[in-house]
């Protein structure tokens, strides 16, 4: 049986590779969906809100299908489900404006977030806030007033300070009460194990939720290492397809890159590793073993081949 409700979480704290299926321009959200998804080869689905249709009464019933299907192979209740949002990170005040978007998604019972279009670390450290719980406190500013102290009217400021090397902390987290009796049977879980749960890992290493970022426009790709430093974040890329666009490439260049998208790449790389964030990265049979040897621990391509190879090479021993 599965020693985690995320698969993923489970098995990048092996420091195994990762492996998705599901379209980023929407998918099929149904019961009937749901049931043939849960025994995907990959370890999680990807349901692509930034394009697709923002469907939350289809995400509930594909969740509901999944649950229905049964355990999976690997000893899990469902696949991990991550849902790219249809929000820009490119300023803190637009993540809190458009915060409502996550607390549907994670009401779904979802496991996992992407937030497009990262460009600023205050929008990614407003995106990991928004998707806490507020009684969920590690990495939080110790400075911001406790509740007792603010109901009697200090104040805080609205971002967390920084600690003694200089990195930012968290601010207290902002989902509410309220989709908690909707997720917690989604995970198979009681409402207060829910809540404890879905908190953001690796930063809480009890927590069972991946929330990642899409470096994708210039100033992403200039802030990388400022984004990818905020506390919370599981993992993270680089979206070649609009990055390329931003660098006036109308047709998505292929692999390999031109020069200035693929330092882009190794620039991201190098923030993941030092940060502790996985990487994602499109993957073949033919290139996984060195992606993997490389770093890319959250492999794209939609390759049930790419999987089974890389799979083997780091004699991975989990049931798919």
């Amino acid at each position: 049986m599965g020693k985690r409700i995320s698969r993923c979480v489970e098995l990048l704290e092996q420091d195994q590779a990762i492996y998705y299926d599901g379209p980023h321009s929407g998918h099929v959200l149904t019961h009937a969906q749901g049931r043939i998804d849960a025994g995907t080869w990959a370890d999680y689905m990807n349901v692509g809100m930034e394009h697709g249709a923002f469907d939350m009464a289809g995400l509930a019933e594909y969740m509901r299908g999944m649950v229905d299907a049964g355990t999976t192979r690997s000893g899990h209740r469902t696949p991990t489900v991550i849902v790219e949002a249809p929000v820009n990170g490119i300023d803190a005040a637009h993540v809190r404006y458009n915060a409502w978007q996550f607390r549907q998604i994670l009401g779904r019972g979802v496991h996992g977030i992407l937030l497009c279009q990262a460009e600023t670390a205050d929008a990614v450290r407003a995106f990991v806030e928004s998707c806490r719980y507020p009684h969920n406190t590690i990495g939080v500013d110790p400075a911001i007033p406790a509740p007792m102290a603010r109901m009697e009217g200090a104040t805080r400021a609205k971002d967390g300070g920084v600690d003694s090397a200089g990195h930012k902390l968290l601010g207290i987290g902002t989902r509410g009460r309220g989709s908690e009796a909707t997720a917690a049977p989604v995970w198979g879980l009681s409402i207060e194990d829910y809540m404890d749960r879905c908190d953001p890992w690796p930063l809480n290493p009890k927590g069972e939720l991946l929330v990642g970022v899409k470096l994708e426009s210039p100033e992403g790709i200039a802030n990388c290492e400022q984004i990818l430093s905020v506390p919370g974040l599981g993992f993270a890329e680089i979206g070649p397809g609009d990055l390329s666009l931003s660098l006036g490439y109308r047709t998505m260049p292929r692999e390999p890159w031109p020069p200035e998208m693929q330092k882009a790449r190794e620039r991201v790389l190098a923030a993941c590793r030092k940060n502790g964030v996985a990487f994602l990265q499109g993957c073949t049979p033919d290139n996984i073993v060195a992606r993997i040897d490389e770093g890319v621990r959250v492999v794209a391509g939609h390759s049930e081949a790419a999987a089974t190879r890389g799979r083997a090479h780091q004699k991975r021993t989990l049931p798919v």
